[in-house]
C-alpha cells in the first residue's frame, strides 16, 4: 500500500483567508501541533513577503524535529535567497518555487512569452537546487494550462533538479476526471532517472477540492497539499483532514495510507479554528458538530442497534471523546493535568499554573467542565493578543435608551492599566464604543456572532467579530471566549482592534 505524504500550507495559503492573521507565536504553536498530527512537510510562509513572514518561517524551522519546513518563492533569486536564510536552521529544509503557466496568467500577469517562462523555470530551479537538496516546483494555474506546454514546463523543472512537482488547481476550475488525467499524463510522459513525487494543490471554488485531490492520488500523486479545515482565500483549499480520513476509510479503493494520526484531528482542527477566528461549520465533513449527530428517528434507531448502520466514521477515530474524566470545582491540578494530556496539550509548569487558575475560575461558575470547555479555555487564552488584554468590565443599566460601560484595559508593553467609559444604545455597543475610544482608530465592524461552546444554560460563550481597517481595506477576524457573553464580546473586539493597531504601526 502506497504511503502518501501530507504537506500543510495553513500557515501560508491558509493565512490568505480574509480576516486571518496568525501571530508568530500562534504559527509556532500550530506548526508543533501539525508535527504531532503527522504532517510530513509544513509550508511555513513566504519568507520574502514581509519581516513577520521571514521571522515565522525562521522560528518554525528551529522548532521542528521531524517535519520538513519549506518556504514559498517566486521565480526570483532574491526570494530564494530569503528562503535559504530563513531555513538555515531547519533540520529538513525544502524550497517551493512557482511561476504561472496558463495563457491568461502569462499574458496579463507576467507579461512573458512561453519561451521566457521556460527559461525562468530552468534558471530559478537550477539556482534553488544549488541552495537546497529538495526543490518543489509549481506551474501556477496548471489546470488552465495547455497540456503540452504543462509537460514542457514540468520537464524543464525536473531536468534542472526539482524533486517534487506540484500541480495547482489555482482557481478551483478542474473536475476529478480531468485532474486525474493530468496526473496520469504527466507521470507517464515526464522523462527522468530519479524518483519524482507529484502532488495536487486544490482550491474549492466549485466545491470539488477533496474529490479532485483524491482523483490525483488515484492517478499516482504521492503527496497532498492543503490546509486544516480547508481555510484559504476565496472558497479555500482542500481540507487535509477530509483526505486523510477518506484514505483511511476507503483504503480498499485508493490503496494508500498516510502518517496522519487521526485521533489528533479534532484538537488540530479546533486549534486552527480558534486561532484563525473561523468557525467550523456544523455540517462540515469529519469535524463538524453535526458529523456524528442523528436526527431522524430511523437513523437513531439504527445507530442504537449498530453504529455501523449510519456511521462510517466513529467519533473516536478523529479524536472526539466523550468525557471519560469529568472535571468540576473540586478537581485538582493533577486531574486537570491528566485531562490536558488526554486532549494532546503540553505545557511548561508556568503555563500549566496559569491555565489551571483559569480553569478554577470557570469551575466556580460551571458545574461540569467538558472536553470542549477545556479546549476552548486553552485555545482561547493561547490565541489572545498578549500585549493588550481585558482586565475588567463593568456595566451600568438604567431605564433610558442608553447603557454605560467601563472597560479596564492593560497594555503589557508599557505596563499601563487604563479605564475608559462609553455609552451605547445597548450593552455591546457601549463596550465596543469604550474600546474604540481606547484605541482611537477607525474600525468598521462587519459582523458579530455569538455561539455556545456546549449545550446548556451554563455554556461558555464564544463570540466572533469580523472587522475592516478603513485605512487599508484589510479584514480581520477575532474571537473571545468567556462564561460571560459580554466579556467574550469585549475580548473579541479588543483583539480585533489590536490587529488593526499592529497593522497601522508597520
Amino acid at each position: 500500500m502506497r504511503k502518501i505524504e501530507f504537506l500543510d500550507t495553513s500557515l501560508r495559503d491558509g493565512e490568505q483567508t480574509p480576516g486571518v492573521n496568525f501571530s508568530v507565536q500562534e504559527k509556532i504553536d500550530i506548526a508543533k501541533q501539525l508535527e504531532k498530527w503527522g504532517i510530513s512537510a509544513i509550508e511555513a510562509g513566504f519568507p520574502a513577503a514581509s519581516p513577520d513572514s521571514f521571522l515565522a518561517v525562521s522560528e518554525i524551522a528551529k522548532a521542528m524535529t521531524s517535519t520538513a519546513v519549506t518556504g514559498l518563492c517566486r521565480c526570483v533569486k532574491g526570494d530564494i535567497d530569503k528562503a535559504s536564510l530563513a531555513l538555515k536552521d531547519a533540520k529538513y529544509p525544502q524550497v517551493h518555487v512557482f511561476i504561472a503557466t496558463s495563457p491568461v496568467h502569462m499574458e496579463y500577469k507576467l507579461k512573458m512569452t512561453p519561451d521566457e517562462v521556460i527559461a525562468s523555470i530552468a534558471e530559478h530551479v537550477t539556482y534553488a537546487r544549488s541552495l537546497f537538496e529538495i526543490v518543489e516546483f509549481s506551474p501556477e494555474d496548471a489546470t488552465r494550462t495547455d497540456k503540452d506546454f504543462l509537460l514542457r514546463a514540468v520537464q524543464t523543472a525536473v531536468d534542472n533538479g526539482a524533486t517534487y512537482i506540484n500541480i495547482p488547481d489555482t482557481v478551483g476550475y478542474t473536475t476529478p476526471e480531468e485532474f486525474g488525467q493530468i496526473f496520469k499524463f504527466l507521470i507517464e510522459n515526464v522523462k527522468t532517472d530519479r524518483e519524482i513525487i507529484f502532488s495536487p494543490h486544490c482550491h474549492d471554488d466549485l466545491g470539488m477540492a477533496t474529490a479532485n485531490t483524491l482523483a490525483a492520488i488515484k492517478n499516482g500523486a504521492g503527496r497532498v497539499e492543503g490546509t486544516v479545515n480547508g481555510i484559504g482565500e476565496r472558497a479555500g483549499n482542500v481540507a487535509l483532514e477530509e483526505v486523510a480520513v477518506a484514505l483511511h476509510i476507503r483504503k480498499d479503493y485508493y490503496q494508500a495510507t498516510s502518517d496522519i494520526v487521526l485521533n489528533r484531528t479534532k484538537t488540530t482542527a479546533d486549534m486552527i479554528s480558534r486561532y484563525s477566528g473561523l468557525s467550523i461549520p456544523k455540517n462540515k465533513a469529519v469535524t463538524g458538530g453535526n458529523a456524528f449527530a442523528h436526527e431522524s428517528g430511523i437513523h437513531q434507531d439504527g445507530v442504537l442497534k449498530n453504529p455501523e448502520t449510519y456511521e462510517i466514521i466513529t467519533p473516536e477515530l478523529v479524536g472526539i471523546k466523550f468525557n471519560s474524566l469529568p472535571l468540576g470545582k473540586l478537581s485538582g491540578r493533577h486531574a486537570f493535568k491528566e485531562k490536558l494530556k488526554e486532549l494532546e496539550f503540553e505545557f511548561t509548569d508556568e503555563e500549566l499554573n496559569q491555565h489551571f487558575a483559569n480553569f478554577k475560575k470557570l469551575a466556580d461558575k460551571k458545574n461540569e467542565i467538558t472536553d470542549e470547555d477545556v479546549r476552548a479555555l486553552i485555545l482561547g487564552h493561547n490565541s489572545a493578543d498578549s500585549e493588550i488584554t481585558l482586565e475588567d468590565l463593568r456595566l451600568s443599566y438604567n431605564s433610558s435608551d442608553e447603557q454605560e460601560a467601563r472597560v479596564s484595559i492593560f497594555n503589557k508593553a508599557i505596563q499601563e492599566s487604563k479605564e475608559i467609559d462609553a455609552k451605547g444604545s445597548g450593552s455591546v455597543e457601549a463596550i465596543f464604543n469604550a474600546i474604540d475610544n481606547y484605541f482611537d482608530q477607525d474600525v468598521t465592524l462587519e459582523s458579530y456572532e455569538i455561539d455556545a461552546i456546549t449545550s446548556g444554560i451554563d455554556a461558555q460563550a464564544e463570540v466572533q467579530v469580523n472587522v475592516t481597517n478603513p485605512k487599508t481595506g484589510t479584514h480581520f477576524s477575532a474571537r473571545g471566549i468567556d462564561y460571560d457573553v459580554l466579556k467574550a464580546s469585549a475580548q473579541a473586539y479588543l483583539r480585533a482592534n489590536a490587529f488593526i493597531k499592529r497593522e497601522n504601526e508597520k
